[in-house]
């Protein structure tokens, strides 16, 4: 069994000083990143050395700088011709949008030093990611079950990969990837360096420590709990009032995450909060990867203020600027709550998180707030109350109904709206511009307006493009 040493390292003013080649220095500082946070000041100096690294802290805490420097420093110091099939660096993670936004952060990175980096994941057609293999990659960022894919199928081989991450290993574990995963470090050579780097440190993330990393040096950089300096509340409502309470808080500037348990009432939610005039989209694996890219893509925009999702984006997810997590269902677990609420007060910013608490739910939210070590205000209100203008301070935004086309008779008695289904390109461009429509029309409403009936011109645009029923996101 392989040794893990801890070792604490002080945090330091700049990246040159922890060994960062001075081309990524500059880099980083183009992209507006001068100081390293804990989980870097203390990773980088061993990562950059070769050595194998485990690397726990909380979302939020920077760890995709940790383990993309030294990949790319690794890299840069031996140039090598990109092979076919062949990349030279490879980066786990378990979910589409988390890969995506790996690769987001470290293209800029590695154009500086002339390297190529490319994205695998599933949900999407293969044929533009087999191009890129072919014409060869330095950094392949991907998702292990398409990945496996591409491996059986004779389109990649990873026996040139000179260094591995696994990136939110405990997430691979919870989604039930670790034997891929295995697989896949199996056909790394054993001489590769490894990092791994997770919120929590399970048995599960244990076995993959003792059987690839060698001698790694551990560092626990923060408790897997969530930041003390994020005020979290509860607030008891009723099953029939939980609906206006939350319309009232996303009414509110600023982004809001909203957390549902299921994929069918993510889809509910964002319905209902539509209709009351919220600018709302979803995120769930119900949704094609296109709508999936264009929804987040909404949502870090602007256009759409408020994100209704699944636990799909608890991990990886990351927008600037989200003041408020709601958890409209509270989740079936301690782990699960904190990474939902990790969404906000990320890299140093603020944030609240509020969880929608009913009488049939007071124990099992006692119980998550234990485990996740928080002690949250827990407050019994009804729509109107002063504190949510406390929790989300400003005024309520909603956006007003576009008029609506008068139906016209068909011989049939039915209206010709409804006389033939819509075609997914019509369904695309009736979204867009019941969107374009409603972004032109916001108006600011008072507790009383806030259930004002709406065309569903986000959700439409949201659901817009192919749906996949079933099955985990790779």
């Amino acid at each position: 069994m392989a040794v893990r040493r801890p070792r604490s390292t002080a945090p330091s003013t700049a990246f040159g000083e922890l060994g960062v080649p001075a081309a990524l220095v500059e880099a980083l500082a183009a992209v507006g990143v001068t100081t390293p946070f804990p989980i870097q000041a203390a990773t980088l100096p061993d990562a950059l050395a070769g050595r194998d690294v485990l690397g726990r802290g909380r979302t939020g805490s920077g760890k995709t700088y940790a383990f993309a420097v030294p990949l790319l420093a690794r890299l840069a110091a031996r140039p090598a011709s990109r092979r076919p099939g062949r990349p030279r660096a490879l980066i786990l993670a378990p979910t589409r949008e988390l890969a995506t936004q790996i690769e987001a952060s470290i293209a800029p990175l590695a154009a500086a030093v002339k390297l190529r980096t490319l994205t695998v994941f599933g949900g999407v057609a293969a044929d533009r990611q087999i191009a890129g293999l072919r014409s060869g990659v330095d950094v392949l960022v991907a998702c292990p079950g398409r990945l496996l894919d591409h491996i059986e199928n004779g389109h990649v081989s990873l026996d040139a990969v000179e260094a591995t991450v696994l990136d939110e290993a405990d997430h691979m574990a919870d989604l039930g990837f670790l034997p891929v995963v295995r697989r896949l470090l199996d056909q790394t050579p054993r001489r590769a360096q490894r990092l791994l780097f997770s919120a929590t440190l399970d048995a599960g993330i244990d076995v993959l420590v003792r059987r690839y990393l060698v001698d790694p040096v551990t560092h626990n950089v923060d408790a897997a709990s969530a930041p003390a300096a994020v005020p979290h509340h509860v607030l008891h409502v009723t099953h029939q009032e939980r609906l206006s309470v939350l319309v009232d808080l996303a009414a509110a500037p600023g982004r809001t995450l909203v957390f549902a348990r299921t994929k069918r009432r993510a889809k509910t939610l964002t319905r209902q909060l539509v209709e009351a005039g919220v600018p709302a989209i979803e995120l769930h694996g119900n949704l094609g990867q296109s709508a999936r890219s264009r929804n987040l893509t909404a949502f870090a925009a602007g256009s759409a203020t408020t994100l209704v999702a699944t636990d799909i984006a608890a991990r990886g997810i990351h927008v600037d600027d989200v003041a408020l997590v709601v958890h409209a269902d509270p989740p079936a677990e301690y782990k699960a709550y904190l990474h939902r609420s990790g969404r906000t007060a990320r890299a140093g910013a603020t944030g609240t998180v509020v969880t929608l608490m009913t009488d049939d739910q007071i124990d099992g939210v006692r119980q998550l707030a234990r485990q996740a070590g928080i002690t949250p205000t827990t407050t019994r209100l009804r729509p109107g109350h002063p504190l949510l203008a406390q929790i989300a301070p400003g005024p309520r935004t909603l956006v007003a109904p576009p008029a609506a086309e008068p139906a016209k008779a068909t011989g049939r008695g039915r209206s010709r709206a409804s006389a033939a289904p819509k075609t997914t390109s019509q369904r695309r461009k009736t979204g867009s511009q019941a969107a374009g429509s409603a972004r032109g029309s916001r108006h600011t409403a008072t507790p009383a307006a806030r259930q004002v009936s709406s065309a569903a011109a986000f959700s439409a645009g949201s659901r817009a493009g192919t749906t996949r029923r079933g099955g985990r996101p790779r």
